[in-house]
């Protein structure tokens, strides 16, 4: 791990000022994936800017939202009462997260910003055009088990790996960002880039942009909301296929719908029309299974993930059932 210079920020706009001024400057807080990358030689920093101290770790609830800080820590969010009873759907994602330890540490918005689990990426001795861009995704014709079936090209078929972006992606949730250029705020559909022919470009964020917050309005639908999260172990392992789905019926009609899929697209995926095969209609098998069609209609499995178009399905079909009382 080479050396590198650290800053405390003591404000968000301080913070900013000195990423912008400071060349190959990042911003760290609970340095959970971070400075793993660091330390396995994947990535390199000059300077890293401390942004423990600012003014942005708190949960606040307005009419309109519930208002997460950047610097909130996972369990914080996890077990804030607001979201455990408005918002199921994101508290059990971020317990489906990690390990204990990790949750007290990481901050929401470096989950946000945590890199894939593509063990090509990880090693700094293999080839890899997320990590240096014209190398060659060896996944492709590798050992690809783990990667997308969705939203790949001929650069990248990585997996996003943030289950709490999947939730956030189903609540229509909004990113906060600042930058030298004042503040933003990014749909969080909006913020994760398709790999297509730049696969290193993974967000929206602009040079010394950091994360502020995350907004998640309020909707009926949100509250009768789950997480289902398929993994190859019980805890602390990143998801094989995970579903965010919220439902309100009425009757035995959808009345409104929200989905949100992990585990199979190269960022947290969410196909209008496969909301569209559901709301309106009557919950049955035929129904979720046709929605289940239409999610996988423009799946590109390889070798070792060709499983997934199956699992995926499946997993829409149980949670689903669940929230919608079908046995």
């Amino acid at each position: 791990m080479r050396s590198f210079g650290y800053t405390v920020a003591e404000n968000p706009a301080d913070a900013v000022r000195i990423a912008a001024e400071t060349p190959n400057s990042t911003f760290v807080a609970g340095g959970t994936d971070l400075l793993n990358l660091m330390k396995d030689g994947v990535q390199a920093h000059d300077h890293l800017v401390d942004v423990n101290h600012l003014d942005i770790a708190g949960v606040t609830v307005d009419g309109e939202a519930v208002r997460i800080g950047g610097l909130a820590r996972m369990r914080q969010v996890a077990d804030h009462p607001v979201v455990r009873r408005e918002f199921p759907v994101l508290s059990q994602a971020l317990l489906a997260s990690a390990s204990p330890q990790v949750r007290n540490m990481a901050a929401i918005g470096g989950n946000l910003l945590q890199r894939t689990r593509c063990g090509y990426f990880r090693d700094s001795g293999s080839a890899c055009n997320k990590r240096v861009p014209g190398t060659g995704c060896p996944a492709i014709n590798g050992h690809n088990r783990g990667h997308s079936i969705l939203g790949g090209s001929d650069h990248c078929i990585a997996t996003h790996p943030s289950d709490l972006a999947v939730a956030l992606v189903a609540l229509d949730a909004t990113v906060h960002v600042l930058g030298p250029g004042g503040d933003r705020a990014v749909p969080v559909a909006d913020f994760y880039l398709l790999p297509e022919a730049t696969p290193e470009r993974e967000n929206a964020l602009r040079p010394g942009e950091l994360i502020t917050g995350v907004s998640v309005p309020h909707a009926p639908v949100a509250a009768h909301s789950q997480y289902l999260k398929l993994r190859d172990r019980a805890s602390f392992e990143f998801a094989v296929v995970s579903v965010a789905a919220a439902l309100q019926m009425n009757g035995r009609t959808v009345r409104d719908v929200r989905l949100a899929f992990g585990g199979v697209g190269t960022r947290p995926w969410r196909d209008p029309r496969v909301e569209a095969a559901l709301r309106g209609r009557e919950l049955t098998a035929a129904t979720m299974a046709d929605a289940g069609r239409v999610l996988v209609s423009d799946a590109v499995a390889h070798e070792g993930n060709r499983f997934k178009i199956e699992l995926v399905q499946r997993a829409l079909v149980s949670i689903l059932s669940d929230l919608g009382g079908i046995r």
